[in-house]
């Protein structure tokens, strides 16, 4: 994924209990700062106090992939950062000295570790299978020596072939990568708005393989979406930007990531927030947005814990409709989709996403699980609840709604 077109060891047994505890303490990491969604974009940033205060003001609250020498501007800007430095990504990874890993990774920890700025170290982005026993060592030091930090490995979509990924399928990939590296948080990356004007399906298939797959571990996941054009993929448009974001969070993601801030000066990346020329575009605007919307909501967001997520039609490869216990019996009309949550004080949400780029939604025909439920909004604009009727029944295209459902 790095400005490149997107395209086994023997398992170990591991331990569920590490996993929670470890998913624990990186979330108390990741939001011992403020109460912000964890929303990062994608690639190295340059160590500069202007370019973290504007990613803050864009609505990120994670800078990316820093030098330690920049920790101290991170923190100063409100963010919190992974570090990129070669002692934890320097490494041809089909053949790791463990010895001498493990000792360039205690020492990168403790220059950097105790700095409330670092949530994590990047490893690497969309690896083979053949590299995750060279990975999990590198990521046990890091574990090891800083509980609770993220060895920062990002996974391949699911149309990558079997070449790439080193394993007969998606699903033998994704669970080879756990039990072999034992991950903090799944990361992964799928590009869906095409440049025929369509948006891929895979996007979905892939959400329910790593909504599937972080379960099974009692991990959370990150997905990593698109906020410019490249290769086969059209510049996003304000509609692509929320979908993908309101999708991803309907299926329990906690954590966004967008491809990329910075448009590399290469092939034809365009239309990024940040052109080649280190100036702002309309990009930039429009993922604001989005980012504030996702922040305005944070507050109930982090208390969820997601239930199941579900379409109307047309369905698509591996999504199901609802079942007899959704929140949502009936949304009134096709191309939705509706991801079901339980808050830490028992109450139930709801995310209803509007699937259509073309056409808003009127929401006016919903019937629910429990009849005559008082239904309210979080509003994504001030964070409150508020009843939801006249005019906030109307979804934008791409857009989600956050209900309460009492």
């Amino acid at each position: 994924m790095q400005n490149r077109p997107c395209t086994a060891p023997r398992p170990r047994r591991f331990s569920r209990r590490l996993f929670v505890w470890n998913f624990v303490v990186a979330c108390t990491a990741l939001l011992a700062a403020d109460a912000r969604f964890p929303i990062m974009p994608w690639n190295h940033v340059p160590d500069d106090p202007a370019v973290f205060a504007q990613l803050r003001d864009a609505g990120f609250s994670v800078a990316g992939f820093v030098p330690p020498a920049a920790l101290d501007h991170v923190q100063a800007a409100g963010l919190q950062a992974i570090v990129s430095d070669r002692r934890a990504s320097g490494y041809d990874w089909t053949k790791v000295n463990a010895e001498k890993a493990r000792a360039a990774v205690a020492e990168l920890i403790e220059a950097t570790a105790r700095h409330p700025a670092v949530i994590g170290y990047y490893l690497t982005d969309e690896p083979g299978a053949e590299k995750f026993a060279g990975l999990a060592i590198v990521a046990d030091a890091i574990r090891n020596g800083a509980p609770g930090r993220w060895p920062y490995i990002n996974l391949f979509p699911n149309y990558a072939n079997a070449r790439q990924l080193g394993t007969a399928d998606y699903a033998t990939y994704l669970d080879t990568f756990i039990t072999t590296c034992r991950p903090t948080i799944l990361s992964y990356d799928n590009y869906a708005p095409a440049e025929d004007g369509s948006f891929r399906t895979t996007f979905w298939s892939n959400l329910e393989h790593m909504r599937a797959a972080a379960r099974r571990a009692g991990i959370p996941f990150w997905n990593i979406m698109l906020s410019e054009g490249c290769v086969g993929n059209r510049v996003p448009t304000d509609a692509d930007l929320r979908l993908q974001a309101y999708a991803s969070l309907a299926y329990g993601a906690q954590g966004l990531t967008w491809f990329q801030y910075f448009a590399a000066p290469v092939g034809n990346f365009r239309g990024a927030p940040i052109d080649q020329f280190g100036q702002r575009t309309p990009m930039w605007d429009l993922l604001r947005n989005v980012n504030q919307q996702v922040q305005k909501l944070a507050p109930t967001l982090l208390k969820l814990r997601h239930d199941d997520t579900y379409h109307f039609e047309p369905f698509f490869t591996g999504t199901h409709p609802p079942t007899a216990t959704s929140l949502l019996q009936d949304a009134g009309t096709n191309d939705v989709l509706a991801g079901d949550f339980t808050h830490e004080d028992g109450s139930r949400f709801l995310l209803i996403v509007n699937r259509d780029l073309v056409r808003s939604k009127m929401l006016g025909k919903l019937r629910f699980l429990t009849p005559n439920a008082k239904v309210r909004q979080v509003s994504p604009w001030s964070g409150q609840l508020h009843d939801f009727s006249g005019e906030h029944r109307w979804l934008a295209t791409g857009a989600g709604v956050l209900l309460r459902i009492d």
